[in-house]
């Protein structure tokens, strides 16, 4: 283990940079996992981080230990102490968990549509980390194998995205700052969009075959440019009281209600 101690070493400095600038987090290609549990979940899927950074006081801690154990059975892994002051400095929580992982970020390709898709979702303009990462979240459980993002969603790379996702990056292919409107053009089945003024209820929608549902910004709604694009607009039912959902909601309902019609016609 190399231990750092200076605020002046270059990894330190860059290390600040990447867990506060989603402009960095761009141009390096680079991000940080937080905690044992993103860090054991990016081991299950076969990858090695650039380098583990440990809080100095935990490196005994014995969930931290293992961890660092597992990884050293599978590759020769660059581990790094930083002393607590310093690594309270660099951690993206209140209460550092003791342990980050600095990690390449996958290639986007924005565009990229091909004809063995059967389960997409198209994201435009979800501003909050947690609302997007709760998102993937469910479109990773629901079997969903391509995510797309307009170039104005929240940083999908961002250490909050990252923990309200749970990992489900990494099962994902996220395209990151994409054309939808040009995705929706060429996906080659449904494209459905969640809205309000949709007469269509959900529940009645056949959603077998190749679907790719659309979300949008959480106070806005979709754009008119995607709503011309997609080929049916549907609403989710709720109580005459109830205004609208948090967009994680929806897609989440929109996701399992796919699933639930798949498991029935396959009975």
């Amino acid at each position: 283990m190399h231990s750092i101690t200076s605020r002046e070493h270059v990894l330190f400095k860059q290390l600040v940079k990447l867990e506060k600038s989603s402009r960095q987090r761009r141009l390096d290609r680079l991000t940080l996992l937080d905690g044992t549990h993103l860090i054991q979940a990016y081991h299950a899927a076969q990858r090695v981080p650039l380098k583990l950074i440990v809080n100095e006081s935990r490196c005994e801690h014995a969930e931290i230990k293992h961890l660092l154990s597992e990884f050293s059975k599978r590759a020769e892994i660059n581990i790094v102490t930083f002393s607590d002051a310093l690594f309270r400095q660099i951690s993206p929580v209140k209460t550092p968990t003791g342990i980050l992982a600095l990690i390449a970020i996958p290639p986007s390709e924005p565009n990229t549509v091909n004809d063995n898709q059967v389960f997409c979702a198209l994201l435009e303009a979800i501003q909050d980390p947690g609302n997007l990462g709760s998102i993937l979240r469910s479109a990773a459980a629901a079997g969903i194998s391509d995510v797309y993002l307009s170039d104005d969603c929240a940083d999908a790379w961002s250490p909050k995205a990252l923990r309200a996702a749970m990992g489900a990056h990494f099962s994902l292919t996220i395209h990151e700052q994409s054309d939808l409107v040009q995705v929706a053009q060429h996906f080659h089945g449904k494209v459905i969009a969640t809205a309000l003024q949709a007469t269509q209820h959900l529940y009645e929608t056949d959603l077998n075959g190749p679907v790719a549902f659309v979300f949008g910004n959480e106070g806005a709604g979709l754009s008119q440019e995607i709503l011309h694009a997609v080929s049916e607009q549907v609403m989710i039912p709720m109580l005459d009281n109830t205004e609208s959902l948090n967009a994680a909601a929806a897609a989440a309902i929109c996701f399992f209600e796919k699933v639930r019609q798949q498991s029935f016609s396959n009975v």
